[in-house]
Protein backbone atom coordinates (compact mmCIF):
# COMPACT_ATOMS: atom_id res chain seq x y z
CA UNK A 1 0.00 0.00 0.00
CA UNK A 2 1.65 3.10 -0.88
CA UNK A 3 2.85 5.78 1.78
CA UNK A 4 0.33 8.80 2.74
CA UNK A 5 1.78 12.16 0.93
CA UNK A 6 4.19 14.00 3.46
CA UNK A 7 3.89 17.50 2.14
CA UNK A 8 7.40 19.19 3.00
CA UNK A 9 8.47 23.04 2.22
CA UNK A 10 12.49 23.68 2.91
CA UNK A 11 12.99 26.22 5.19
CA UNK A 12 16.80 28.57 4.63
CA UNK A 13 18.00 31.46 6.21
CA UNK A 14 21.52 33.48 6.73
CA UNK A 15 21.99 36.08 8.64
CA UNK A 16 23.41 38.42 6.28
CA UNK A 17 23.52 39.59 2.19
CA UNK A 18 26.43 39.36 2.09
CA UNK A 19 27.48 37.39 -1.03
CA UNK A 20 23.56 36.40 -2.01
CA UNK A 21 24.97 37.67 -5.49
CA UNK A 22 27.23 34.76 -6.14
CA UNK A 23 26.17 32.40 -8.29
CA UNK A 24 25.87 29.19 -5.59
CA UNK A 25 24.87 30.68 -1.85
CA UNK A 26 24.39 29.66 1.43
CA UNK A 27 20.70 29.85 0.77
CA UNK A 28 21.04 27.31 -2.43
CA UNK A 29 23.50 24.78 0.06
CA UNK A 30 20.54 24.81 2.71
CA UNK A 31 18.05 24.02 0.15
CA UNK A 32 19.43 21.35 -1.98
CA UNK A 33 20.42 19.60 1.57
CA UNK A 34 16.60 19.89 2.59
CA UNK A 35 15.88 18.93 -1.06
CA UNK A 36 18.00 15.58 -0.84
CA UNK A 37 17.02 14.48 2.28
CA UNK A 38 13.23 14.77 1.30
CA UNK A 39 14.25 13.12 -1.70
CA UNK A 40 15.66 9.94 0.47
CA UNK A 41 12.19 9.48 2.09
CA UNK A 42 10.04 9.29 -0.76
CA UNK A 43 9.57 5.91 -0.23
CA UNK A 44 7.62 7.35 3.02
CA UNK A 45 5.32 9.63 0.77
CA UNK A 46 7.63 12.74 1.09
CA UNK A 47 7.23 15.40 -1.71
CA UNK A 48 8.64 18.74 -2.00
CA UNK A 49 6.02 22.14 -1.96
CA UNK A 50 6.74 24.11 -4.97
CA UNK A 51 7.09 27.31 -3.02
CA UNK A 52 10.86 28.65 -1.53
CA UNK A 53 11.23 30.02 2.36
CA UNK A 54 14.06 31.88 1.93
CA UNK A 55 15.02 34.67 4.25
CA UNK A 56 18.79 35.94 3.16
CA UNK A 57 20.36 38.47 5.51
CA UNK A 58 18.40 38.13 8.73
CA UNK A 59 18.73 37.36 12.31
CA UNK A 60 17.50 33.83 13.64
CA UNK A 61 17.09 36.44 17.01
CA UNK A 62 13.82 36.84 16.78
CA UNK A 63 10.84 36.16 13.99
CA UNK A 64 10.45 39.17 11.94
CA UNK A 65 11.36 37.51 9.03
CA UNK A 66 8.70 37.46 5.64
CA UNK A 67 9.79 34.01 4.33
CA UNK A 68 9.15 32.51 7.81
CA UNK A 69 6.15 34.42 8.20
CA UNK A 70 4.81 33.17 4.98
CA UNK A 71 5.71 29.38 6.24
CA UNK A 72 3.97 29.79 9.22
CA UNK A 73 0.42 31.15 7.16
CA UNK A 74 1.18 28.41 4.74
CA UNK A 75 1.11 25.74 8.20
CA UNK A 76 -2.27 27.62 9.35
CA UNK A 77 -3.50 27.20 6.12
CA UNK A 78 -2.85 23.11 5.86
CA UNK A 79 -0.58 23.84 2.73
CA UNK A 80 2.43 21.48 4.98
CA UNK A 81 3.06 18.52 6.58
CA UNK A 82 6.57 18.68 7.65
CA UNK A 83 8.64 21.46 7.59
CA UNK A 84 12.97 20.36 6.48
CA UNK A 85 15.58 23.00 7.59
CA UNK A 86 19.31 22.13 7.31
CA UNK A 87 20.30 23.00 11.09
CA UNK A 88 17.76 24.31 14.04
CA UNK A 89 19.47 27.42 14.50
CA UNK A 90 18.44 28.19 11.18
CA UNK A 91 14.86 28.59 11.95
CA UNK A 92 15.19 30.47 15.58
CA UNK A 93 17.83 30.81 17.66
CA UNK A 94 15.49 31.73 20.89
CA UNK A 95 14.14 29.28 22.84
CA UNK A 96 11.08 31.48 23.53
CA UNK A 97 10.66 31.85 19.39
CA UNK A 98 10.85 28.31 19.10
CA UNK A 99 8.02 27.42 21.62
CA UNK A 100 5.99 30.20 19.86
CA UNK A 101 6.51 28.30 16.28
CA UNK A 102 6.09 24.83 17.85
CA UNK A 103 2.96 26.20 19.45
CA UNK A 104 1.84 26.24 15.65
CA UNK A 105 3.42 23.24 14.21
CA UNK A 106 1.59 21.34 16.92
CA UNK A 107 -1.60 22.73 16.66
CA UNK A 108 -1.54 21.72 13.15
CA UNK A 109 0.44 18.59 13.36
CA UNK A 110 3.10 19.67 11.37
CA UNK A 111 6.94 17.95 11.98
CA UNK A 112 9.90 19.79 12.19
CA UNK A 113 13.08 18.34 11.05
CA UNK A 114 17.28 19.07 11.28
CA UNK A 115 18.62 17.19 8.16
CA UNK A 116 22.37 17.65 9.60
CA UNK A 117 21.08 16.94 13.45
CA UNK A 118 19.06 13.34 12.46
CA UNK A 119 15.69 14.04 14.68
CA UNK A 120 12.53 15.40 14.20
CA UNK A 121 9.80 16.48 16.53
CA UNK A 122 7.52 12.95 16.17
CA UNK A 123 8.63 11.52 19.52
CA UNK A 124 9.43 12.30 23.01
CA UNK A 125 13.23 11.78 22.27
CA UNK A 126 13.24 14.46 19.35
CA UNK A 127 11.25 16.78 21.44
CA UNK A 128 13.94 16.82 24.92
CA UNK A 129 17.17 16.78 22.33
CA UNK A 130 15.92 19.31 20.19
CA UNK A 131 14.72 21.54 23.63
CA UNK A 132 18.42 20.79 24.87
CA UNK A 133 19.91 22.32 21.79
CA UNK A 134 17.82 25.35 21.67
CA UNK A 135 19.01 26.03 25.52
CA UNK A 136 22.09 25.76 24.52
CA UNK A 137 21.37 28.24 21.76
CA UNK A 138 20.06 30.39 23.83
CA UNK A 139 23.31 30.13 26.08
CA UNK A 140 25.64 31.00 23.36
CA UNK A 141 23.09 34.11 21.99
CA UNK A 142 23.01 35.60 25.56
CA UNK A 143 26.34 34.70 26.64
CA UNK A 144 27.59 36.57 23.29
CA UNK A 145 25.04 39.25 24.53
CA UNK A 146 26.84 39.71 27.78
CA UNK A 147 30.30 39.91 26.32
CA UNK A 148 29.34 42.68 24.10
CA UNK A 149 27.98 44.43 26.88
CA UNK A 150 31.15 43.96 29.16
CA UNK A 151 33.14 45.17 26.40
CA UNK A 152 30.80 48.36 25.86
CA UNK A 153 30.84 49.23 29.79
CA UNK A 154 35.00 48.84 29.70
CA UNK A 155 35.15 50.61 26.69
CA UNK A 156 33.16 53.59 27.80
CA UNK A 157 35.39 53.67 31.54
CA UNK A 158 38.11 54.50 29.10
CA UNK A 159 36.81 57.37 27.71
CA UNK A 160 35.71 55.85 24.13
CA UNK A 161 32.96 56.87 22.56
CA UNK A 162 30.58 54.81 21.52
CA UNK A 163 27.63 56.04 20.58
CA UNK A 164 27.43 56.87 17.00
CA UNK A 165 26.87 60.33 15.92
CA UNK A 166 28.71 62.38 18.14
CA UNK A 167 26.74 65.34 20.23
CA UNK A 168 27.33 69.25 18.91
CA UNK A 169 30.46 70.77 19.64
CA UNK A 170 32.26 67.67 19.17
CA UNK A 171 34.14 65.22 16.39
CA UNK A 172 35.51 61.99 17.30
CA UNK A 173 39.28 61.77 17.30
CA UNK A 174 40.95 58.10 17.75
CA UNK A 175 37.95 57.01 18.88
CA UNK A 176 37.51 59.99 21.67
CA UNK A 177 35.43 62.91 21.71
CA UNK A 178 37.32 66.24 21.02
CA UNK A 179 35.85 70.29 21.04
CA UNK A 180 35.05 71.47 17.59
CA UNK A 181 35.81 75.17 18.38
CA UNK A 182 32.98 76.21 15.87
CA UNK A 183 30.63 73.99 17.07
CA UNK A 184 31.22 74.68 20.64
CA UNK A 185 30.54 78.27 20.10
CA UNK A 186 27.23 77.33 19.63
CA UNK A 187 26.77 75.05 22.38
CA UNK A 188 27.99 78.23 24.81
CA UNK A 189 25.56 80.43 22.59
CA UNK A 190 22.65 77.67 23.25
CA UNK A 191 23.24 77.43 27.26
CA UNK A 192 24.13 80.87 28.07
CA UNK A 193 20.86 82.55 25.85
CA UNK A 194 18.65 80.07 27.27
CA UNK A 195 19.52 81.37 30.45
CA UNK A 196 18.85 84.96 29.30
CA UNK A 197 14.93 84.34 27.71
CA UNK A 198 13.92 81.31 29.83
CA UNK A 199 12.22 79.93 27.08
CA UNK A 200 12.93 76.99 24.58
CA UNK A 201 10.41 78.56 22.49
CA UNK A 202 12.19 82.14 22.67
CA UNK A 203 15.47 80.34 21.76
CA UNK A 204 14.43 78.04 19.07
CA UNK A 205 13.10 81.23 16.72
CA UNK A 206 16.84 83.08 17.88
CA UNK A 207 19.01 79.81 16.95
CA UNK A 208 16.51 79.82 13.60
CA UNK A 209 17.07 83.65 12.61
CA UNK A 210 21.08 82.83 13.27
CA UNK A 211 20.98 79.79 11.29
CA UNK A 212 22.32 77.78 13.43
CA UNK A 213 21.63 73.62 12.98
CA UNK A 214 22.28 70.51 14.41
CA UNK A 215 25.45 68.19 13.69
CA UNK A 216 26.03 67.72 10.65
CA UNK A 217 27.69 64.14 10.26
CA UNK A 218 29.01 62.03 7.37
CA UNK A 219 28.94 57.57 8.49
CA UNK A 220 31.22 55.38 7.05
CA UNK A 221 28.91 54.01 4.72
CA UNK A 222 28.96 57.65 3.15
CA UNK A 223 25.43 58.53 4.40
CA UNK A 224 24.50 61.96 5.34
CA UNK A 225 23.15 62.67 9.18
CA UNK A 226 21.86 65.81 10.97
CA UNK A 227 22.42 69.18 9.80
CA UNK A 228 18.58 70.63 10.02
CA UNK A 229 17.31 73.65 12.10
CA UNK A 230 17.55 73.57 15.88
CA UNK A 231 13.60 72.48 17.15
CA UNK A 232 12.68 72.97 20.54
CA UNK A 233 13.48 68.94 21.54
CA UNK A 234 16.63 69.38 20.00
CA UNK A 235 17.76 72.20 22.03
CA UNK A 236 15.84 70.35 24.93
CA UNK A 237 18.20 67.20 24.80
CA UNK A 238 21.23 69.84 24.25
CA UNK A 239 20.69 71.74 27.31
CA UNK A 240 20.56 68.28 28.90
CA UNK A 241 23.25 66.67 27.47
CA UNK A 242 26.23 65.79 30.31
CA UNK A 243 28.01 65.53 27.81
CA UNK A 244 28.95 68.69 27.71
CA UNK A 245 30.30 68.49 31.25
CA UNK A 246 32.98 66.47 30.11
CA UNK A 247 31.06 63.25 31.39
CA UNK A 248 30.42 60.40 29.34
CA UNK A 249 26.63 59.03 30.73
CA UNK A 250 26.24 55.31 30.74
CA UNK A 251 22.33 54.03 31.56
CA UNK A 252 21.46 55.52 35.61
CA UNK A 253 24.99 56.84 36.00
CA UNK A 254 27.94 57.95 34.37
CA UNK A 255 32.17 58.57 34.07
CA UNK A 256 33.26 62.07 34.83
CA UNK A 257 36.16 63.64 33.15
CA UNK A 258 36.36 61.74 29.87
CA UNK A 259 36.80 64.45 27.70
CA UNK A 260 37.05 68.09 27.60
CA UNK A 261 34.30 69.61 28.91
CA UNK A 262 32.09 72.53 26.76
CA UNK A 263 29.80 74.05 29.74
CA UNK A 264 31.15 74.35 33.34
CA UNK A 265 29.36 73.77 36.34
CA UNK A 266 28.12 77.12 37.18
CA UNK A 267 26.45 77.75 33.73
CA UNK A 268 24.97 74.18 33.31
CA UNK A 269 23.45 74.69 36.97
CA UNK A 270 22.24 78.14 36.03
CA UNK A 271 20.45 76.16 33.32
CA UNK A 272 18.85 73.64 35.56
CA UNK A 273 17.66 76.73 37.74
CA UNK A 274 16.06 78.10 35.12
CA UNK A 275 14.23 74.73 33.89
CA UNK A 276 12.81 74.00 37.51
CA UNK A 277 11.80 77.29 37.83
CA UNK A 278 7.99 78.39 37.12
CA UNK A 279 7.04 77.48 33.53
CA UNK A 280 4.45 80.76 33.75
CA UNK A 281 7.44 82.91 35.40
CA UNK A 282 9.96 81.81 32.58
CA UNK A 283 7.35 83.09 29.75
CA UNK A 284 6.56 86.64 31.99
CA UNK A 285 2.88 85.50 32.85
CA UNK A 286 2.03 88.34 34.89
CA UNK A 287 -1.58 88.83 34.61
CA UNK A 288 -1.87 85.84 37.12
CA UNK A 289 -0.03 83.53 39.19
CA UNK A 290 -2.28 80.83 38.16
CA UNK A 291 -2.02 80.07 34.55
CA UNK A 292 -5.43 79.64 33.14
CA UNK A 293 -5.43 78.34 29.46
CA UNK A 294 -8.80 79.45 28.02
CA UNK A 295 -8.68 82.97 30.22
CA UNK A 296 -10.62 85.68 27.52
CA UNK A 297 -12.08 82.67 25.30
CA UNK A 298 -14.99 81.58 27.01
CA UNK A 299 -18.65 82.94 26.43
CA UNK A 300 -22.06 81.96 27.30
CA UNK A 301 -24.60 81.91 24.40
CA UNK A 302 -26.03 85.27 25.41
CA UNK A 303 -22.52 86.81 25.55
CA UNK A 304 -21.76 86.56 29.02
CA UNK A 305 -17.75 86.48 30.21
CA UNK A 306 -16.99 83.54 32.06
CA UNK A 307 -14.00 84.86 34.05
CA UNK A 308 -11.14 82.70 35.32
CA UNK A 309 -10.94 82.43 39.06
CA UNK A 310 -9.19 80.17 41.53
CA UNK A 311 -8.91 79.58 45.77
CA UNK A 312 -6.03 77.93 47.70
CA UNK A 313 -7.11 75.78 50.63
CA UNK A 314 -5.45 75.32 53.87
CA UNK A 315 -4.55 71.99 52.48
CA UNK A 316 -2.18 74.08 49.78
CA UNK A 317 -4.37 72.72 47.03
CA UNK A 318 -5.62 75.12 44.17
CA UNK A 319 -8.82 74.94 42.62
CA UNK A 320 -9.69 76.45 39.31
CA UNK A 321 -12.75 77.82 38.04
CA UNK A 322 -14.59 79.53 35.23
CA UNK A 323 -17.77 81.55 36.04
CA UNK A 324 -19.88 84.20 35.14
CA UNK A 325 -19.41 87.73 36.90
CA UNK A 326 -22.53 87.04 38.82
CA UNK A 327 -21.77 84.14 40.12
CA UNK A 328 -18.16 85.79 41.11
CA UNK A 329 -19.13 89.21 42.64
CA UNK A 330 -22.42 88.47 44.18
CA UNK A 331 -22.34 84.33 44.32
CA UNK A 332 -25.44 84.17 42.81
CA UNK A 333 -25.61 81.03 41.02
CA UNK A 334 -29.31 80.83 40.24
CA UNK A 335 -28.86 83.89 37.65
CA UNK A 336 -26.32 82.82 36.05
CA UNK A 337 -27.04 80.81 32.88
CA UNK A 338 -24.64 78.34 33.31
CA UNK A 339 -23.04 77.04 36.83
CA UNK A 340 -19.30 78.01 38.05
CA UNK A 341 -17.25 74.67 35.74
CA UNK A 342 -14.04 73.11 36.83
CA UNK A 343 -11.46 74.86 34.79
CA UNK A 344 -9.51 71.41 34.69
CA UNK A 345 -12.82 69.64 33.25
CA UNK A 346 -13.46 72.32 30.48
CA UNK A 347 -9.92 72.29 29.35
CA UNK A 348 -9.64 68.68 29.38
CA UNK A 349 -12.75 68.71 26.78
CA UNK A 350 -11.36 71.47 24.69
CA UNK A 351 -7.95 70.22 24.42
CA UNK A 352 -9.47 66.75 23.19
CA UNK A 353 -11.44 68.32 20.80
CA UNK A 354 -8.27 70.51 19.38
CA UNK A 355 -6.59 67.15 18.97
CA UNK A 356 -9.22 65.25 17.19
CA UNK A 357 -9.64 68.35 15.04
CA UNK A 358 -6.18 68.05 14.08
CA UNK A 359 -6.35 64.51 13.31
CA UNK A 360 -9.60 64.51 10.56
CA UNK A 361 -8.43 64.58 7.35
CA UNK A 362 -10.03 67.37 5.97
CA UNK A 363 -8.43 69.66 8.62
CA UNK A 364 -5.36 68.26 7.66
CA UNK A 365 -5.34 69.05 4.09
CA UNK A 366 -6.44 72.49 5.00
CA UNK A 367 -3.57 72.92 7.47
CA UNK A 368 -0.80 71.43 5.13
CA UNK A 369 -2.11 73.95 2.09
CA UNK A 370 -2.15 77.15 4.63
CA UNK A 371 1.12 76.27 6.18
CA UNK A 372 2.88 75.85 3.19
CA UNK A 373 1.71 79.04 1.41
CA UNK A 374 2.66 80.60 4.59
CA UNK A 375 6.04 79.25 4.62
CA UNK A 376 7.08 77.35 1.01
CA UNK A 377 10.40 76.27 3.13
CA UNK A 378 7.87 74.18 4.67
CA UNK A 379 7.93 70.64 3.67
CA UNK A 380 4.78 69.23 2.67
CA UNK A 381 5.25 65.74 4.81
CA UNK A 382 6.54 67.28 7.84
CA UNK A 383 3.71 69.11 7.89
CA UNK A 384 1.78 66.19 7.98
CA UNK A 385 3.72 64.53 10.12
CA UNK A 386 4.06 67.37 12.72
CA UNK A 387 -0.24 67.13 12.64
CA UNK A 388 -0.01 63.47 13.10
CA UNK A 389 2.12 63.73 15.81
CA UNK A 390 0.34 66.60 17.71
CA UNK A 391 0.01 64.58 21.07
CA UNK A 392 3.48 64.34 21.12
CA UNK A 393 4.35 68.33 20.19
CA UNK A 394 1.85 69.82 22.78
CA UNK A 395 3.24 67.91 25.59
CA UNK A 396 6.30 69.30 24.66
CA UNK A 397 5.36 72.53 25.30
CA UNK A 398 5.06 74.41 27.95
CA UNK A 399 2.21 75.81 29.64
CA UNK A 400 2.39 79.47 28.64
CA UNK A 401 3.24 78.03 25.16
CA UNK A 402 0.48 76.06 25.30
CA UNK A 403 -1.32 78.83 26.02
CA UNK A 404 0.01 81.41 23.46
CA UNK A 405 -1.06 78.24 20.80
CA UNK A 406 -4.99 78.06 22.53
CA UNK A 407 -4.72 81.70 22.11
CA UNK A 408 -3.89 81.80 18.75
CA UNK A 409 -5.95 78.66 17.64
CA UNK A 410 -9.81 79.38 19.19
CA UNK A 411 -11.48 82.19 18.81
CA UNK A 412 -14.57 81.79 21.29
CA UNK A 413 -16.24 78.80 23.17
CA UNK A 414 -19.55 78.89 23.95
CA UNK A 415 -20.87 77.30 26.57
CA UNK A 416 -24.42 76.68 27.18
CA UNK A 417 -25.94 74.34 30.09
CA UNK A 418 -25.96 71.38 27.79
CA UNK A 419 -23.74 71.78 24.95
CA UNK A 420 -20.20 72.83 24.26
CA UNK A 421 -19.07 75.11 20.86
CA UNK A 422 -15.74 75.99 19.98
CA UNK A 423 -15.46 78.57 17.09
CA UNK A 424 -11.42 78.56 15.67
CA UNK A 425 -9.44 81.00 13.85
CA UNK A 426 -8.12 80.03 10.34
CA UNK A 427 -6.08 76.79 10.63
CA UNK A 428 -2.43 77.21 9.79
CA UNK A 429 -2.04 80.94 10.09
CA UNK A 430 -0.29 81.27 13.82
CA UNK A 431 3.09 81.93 14.20
CA UNK A 432 3.02 79.15 16.41
CA UNK A 433 1.12 77.07 14.39
CA UNK A 434 4.36 77.56 11.97
CA UNK A 435 7.08 76.71 14.56
CA UNK A 436 5.17 73.52 15.60
CA UNK A 437 5.25 72.40 11.85
CA UNK A 438 9.07 72.89 12.16
CA UNK A 439 9.58 70.45 15.18
CA UNK A 440 8.70 67.33 13.16
CA UNK A 441 11.37 65.05 12.32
Amino acid sequence: MPANRQRCAVYTRVSTDEGMNQLYTSIDAQRDAGEAYIASRRTEGWIPVADYYDDGGYSGGNLERPALKRLLDDVRSGKIDIIVTYKIDRLTRSLFDFAEIFKVLDEHLVTFVAVTQHFNTTDAMGRMVLNIMLTFAQFERELTAERIRDKFLASKKKGLWMHGIPPLGYDIVERRLAINESESTVVRWIFSRFCELGSIQKLSEEARGLGYRSKSWISQKGLHHGGKVLTKSTLHTILNNRCYLGHLPHKDSEFADTHPAIIDGGLWQQVRDVLSTSSVSRGNVTRASVPFLLRGLVFTADQRALIPWHTAKANGRTYRYYQTKETLERGRLSESPVPRLPADELEGIVLQQLKEIFKRQDVLDTVVRAATAKDPELDEARVTVAMRQIDRIWDSLFPEEQTRLVQQLVQRIVVEPDAIEMRLHALGDSPLVQSLMREAP
